[in-house]
């Protein structure tokens, strides 16, 4: 609910033309239409505005524009009242005011309603008590009104009365209460309540008892004034009140609804009423159609739900029809409030709601369907790691979409498969069996790299190892691989069922030129285009594609596979021939690699890892696997990869525990809270100013108090705001007349477009006498540390930003610092950005680092960078670049400032 206190201003926007001069105004106002003086009161209002208030128009408005009955012109009048300078150099009362107040006690008795209620209206602007002090007998009179109209806008005219000068309506609130009491309309007998709601709290507090028991049938905005009360009150009568909430939480309005639901966890932190207002927040989150509103509403659950945990998490499965909302925000704040509330008793039945979603995501009919597949098989996979009960009810569902055309669904999938297998041994020969029978469906050479790894790893029985190698050979196709490319090329396609003729020939088709004559299309078939046609087992098509660090993963696996056979296996003719097919298919790949049939040539890192392979099965000795040196061998490849693996997932969890243990220690921060963090003055011998910067959210918020040090008064006391970067200034300040040794605060509020450096200028003028002062204050730096914090995102959240974003600003490293981590650690301090590169992929000494660095603003903006630096053996100093990314200009920009300005800090020190 807007706060009464809360004028409401009106502003006509400036279309930059030309302003008249002081005559043509006056001539617009003694000859012109009702049209034409509304052009002109809406002219001068504006020039008022911007600090040239037109003294010298007051009396021509009065004498030309008062007499006239159109309503238009009317309203601008009453804008024009509340604008225009109503003292004259000595600080008194304008005579010509007499006559304004005249015309409006006329317009406070005319018969029009529309036109009592408008100029009550304008009656809560005026803040001078000579120009109210006449004007109160009629405001009074107008409470008993026949319209509700004139009788609510004569309520808040009381109300801003009684609030700035009390004195002239000392017995304010007993009029109210005696009003209300009478009053039949329900809007009416709303603005009385706030009035006393705010002016006389005993009295309200004794209507709310009065109609305690018809709230739930009170009208809407008299729902809301009550809760508003309640929450200021909420010290005294606590358990009527909460009766009272408990009530307006069944309203049919969803603004009551979501308001009670608030205030009633701010009276009690009783687990019934935490609920209560938990199941609210669910039911308004799966009714309401605005999008901003659920994401407002899931950001108050997921407060809720971390304050008191475990209380509400029996509305999981409520809290999961959400997920049948189109849009992808609220799907994904939706999972993750929903996965923090799982536990042991309804884990099966959000894994299985999961699985449904995740079935219609096949059908294609949902927004960002990719997208929301992904994000569906991520939190799967995080129910099923912490809640081993259901791994194995899941792990065969989620294999189906390793042949998913999507590559980072497959991928999430693999993931998810190899983390299950490792950490659930009792399920590791049913997953095994069931990836060999999906390797025909995998496409992605990434996922293949997965799927390959796991079987070489986990492959541990001679039939489970003759099992997979089976399923290699068909996903590889016929072997050697060269030798069947060239066959394929030397004898090429069978003619068809249409008669086309065979590689190397010439095809004819007609077509229809853009002139409506015929002409013959030919095309060449060459005997590449004829292998690249061919259709072709998936891994064996990626080979020919160039993948050949798949290529190089295949042969680890190969080698994994057979060492271990010979280890379990006493079928020396069975091992040896299983041996050779293994270095046959190594071979392949290495010839096919070089090549003219692959798109590129295989590179030497990936040959010489394919070589290393071959070589170490070539002397495998079947009859002694454990001489010295095998035993050596056998652990390089069957422990150690194995061991490095188990060894990350246990890192990843306790990084995920100290995650979870730092979130709950931590301090809440509303969206709408103010955060004070910026100070400017300026003190000349005339004058006191100091400011306050306040940022809310997309918001700045100066408030600059004004002291006048001097025995004369200030005239037209203006502040100027000018802005550099995103910043927009929202509303000029008012015109001010400042008493000698009295004070004003000045409020201004400057738009905040994106997360960019920027600066605030302003200057304080006024008039004394017949001179005119200007004080220069000092500059604001908006600095967009105030806006970054860092935050945390997986690897392929990282790389799909990275690839998304246009927007790159390259920063050479030129610093005094020698040690490659003290430089990483002083950009992250510098760009405040958090490293997602894991600590063991950073630890030992080496002379070259690499680290993924990301952080957020507040304005939900994406940062990402990556650091490459390398430390130069001769000279020992460290050289590299640092690639910046994001998706508007701005924030990339800055930080490159940011990160340039933080190496010649430490250039300046060194």
């Amino acid at each position: 609910m807007s706060s009464p206190d809360s004028i409401s201003f009106t502003f006509v926007c400036d279309d930059g033309s030309e302003v008249p001069s002081t005559q043509d105004f006056r001539n617009a106002l003694q000859k012109g239409t009702d049209e034409v003086k509304c052009d002109t009161i809406k002219k001068i209002i504006v020039a008022t505005l911007n600090g040239s208030p037109q003294p010298q128009l007051l009396m021509p408005i009065i004498q030309f524009c008062m007499p006239s009955r159109s309503k238009a012109l009317k309203k601008l009048l009453h804008t024009y009242w509340e604008v225009c300078p109503k003292h004259d150099d000595n600080g008194k009362l304008k005579q010509e005011m007499i006559l304004v107040v005249n015309a409006i006690r006329n317009d406070l008795q005319h018969p029009n309603e529309y036109i009592r209620g408008a100029t009550l209206r304008s009656v809560q602007k005026l803040k001078e008590p000579e120009l109210l002090e006449p004007l109160l007998p009629i405001c009074r009179s107008c409470l008993e009104h026949r319209h509700s109209y004139v009788r609510k806008n004569a309520v808040f005219a009381i109300y801003s009365i009684f609030k700035d000068f009390e004195h002239l309506i000392p017995d304010g609130p007993e009029l109210m209460q005696t009003f209300l009491a009478a009053e039949t309309d329900m809007t009416c007998k709303r603005n009385a309540f706030v009035f006393l709601a705010n002016c006389a709290m005993p009295r309200a507090v004794e209507y709310l008892m009065s109609v305690l028991e018809q709230i739930p049938s009170l009208d809407e905005l008299m729902q809301m004034a009550i809760i508003e009360t309640i929450r200021k009150d909420c010290q005294n009568e606590s358990p009527k009140y909460i009766r009272c909430i408990f009530e307006l939480l069944n309203a049919s309005s969803h603004s009551v609804k979501y308001e009670a639901a608030t205030t009633l966890t701010s009276l009690t932190q009783n687990p019934a009423a935490v609920k209560a207002a938990a199941t609210c927040f669910v039911e308004l989150v799966a009714k309401e159609s605005d999008n901003n509103v659920k994401l407002i509403v899931l950001d108050r659950l997921e407060t809720l739900r971390s304050r008191h945990d475990h209380v509400i998490d029996s509305l999981v499965m409520d809290l999961l029809q959400v997920l049948t909302a189109p849009d992808m925000e609220v799907r994904r704040k939706c999972l993750n409030i929903a996965l923090s509330m799982v536990n042991s008793r309804n884990v099966e039945d959000v894994v299985g709601t999961l699985k449904k979603q995740l079935v219609k995501t096949l059908d294609g009919d949902y927004e960002k369907n990719l997208e929301y597949r992904q994000l569906l098989i991520q939190s799967i996979h995080i129910c099923s790691i912490r809640f081993s009960e259901v791994a194995a009810s899941v792990v065969h569902a989620l294999m189906e979409f390793l042949g998913d055309s999507n590559n980072p669904s497959a991928v999430d999938v693999i993931s998810f498969v190899r983390e299950v297998v490792e950490k659930f041994p009792n399920l590791r020969a049913s997953i095994v069996e069931k990836l060999l029978d999906t390797f025909g469906d995998i496409k992605s050479g990434k996922v293949f790299r997965g799927a390959l790894w796991i079987a070489g790893e986990y492959c541990a029985d001679p039939s489970d190892i003759q099992e997979a190698m089976q399923a290699i050979r068909k996903v590889v196709g016929e072997i050697p691989i060269l030798t069947a490319e060239q066959r394929l090329a030397e004898d090429g396609p069978s003619v068809d069922e249409a008669g086309e003729k065979k590689d190397g020939a010439t095809k004819h088709a007609p077509r229809v030129l853009a002139d409506g004559t015929y002409a013959t299309e030919s095309a060449y078939t060459t005997k590449a285009d004829v292998v690249k046609s061919a259709n072709k087992p998936p891994l064996r098509a990626l080979l020919l594609g160039g993948d050949f660090y798949t290529g190089a993963v295949l042969s680890s696996t190969l080698a994994k596979l057979i060492l271990r056979l010979a280890q379990t296996s006493k079928d020396v003719k069975k091992v040896n021939t299983l041996r050779a097919e293994a270095m046959l298919i190594m071979t392949s790949i290495i010839r096919v690699g070089q090549s003219k049939y692959t798109t590129v040539p295989i590179d030497e890192d990936s040959q010489e890892r394919v070589m290393n392979c071959i070589s170490t099965l070539s002397e495998l000795n079947v009859h002694d696997v454990s001489s010295k040196k095998q035993v050596v061998v056998n652990d390089m490849f069957l422990k150690d990869t194995k061991a490095a693996y188990a060894k990350m997932v246990a890192t990843e969890e306790k990084k995920a525990a100290e995650k979870r243990e730092k979130e709950n220690k931590s301090v809440s921060v509303q969206v709408d809270d103010l955060l004070t963090f910026r100070q400017f003055s300026k003190k000349a011998a005339s004058d006191g100013i100091d400011a306050y910067v306040k940022m809310h959210g997309f918001d700045i918020l100066l408030d600059v108090l004004v002291v006048n040090q001097t025995a004369t008064t200030m005239q037209n006391l203006c502040l100027e705001f000018a802005t550099l970067g995103d910043l927009k200034l929202v509303e000029r300040p008012a015109t001010h007349t400042l008493a000698a040794h009295s004070f004003h605060s000045i409020k201004a509020t400057i738009k905040v477009s994106s997360t960019e450096t920027g600066v605030i200028f302003g200057n304080i003028i006024w008039e004394s006498g017949t001179s005119e002062t200007c004080v220069v204050l000092s500059d604001i730096h908006i600095d967009i540390m105030d806006y970054i914090k860092p935050a945390h995102c997986n690897e392929s959240q990282f790389r799909s930003m990275w690839t998304e974003f246009e927007w790159e600003n390259r920063v050479n490293v030129t610093t005094t610092i020698t040690d490659l981590r003290a430089y990483l650690s002083h950009i992250m301090s510098s760009t405040n950005m958090s490293c997602l590169t894991p600590e063991a992929a950073l630890s030992g000494d080496c002379d070259f680092l690499s680290a993924n660095l990301y952080a957020r603003s507040s304005f939900g903006e994406d940062a990402l960078a990556n650091l490459s630096i390398e430390k130069m053996v001769d000279t020992g100093s460290i050289q590299g670049h640092v690639r910046i990314r994001s998706k508007t200009q701005g924030i990339a920009l800055s930080l490159g400032d940011k990160i340039t300005l933080a190496q010649k800090e430490i250039a300046a020190t060194a």
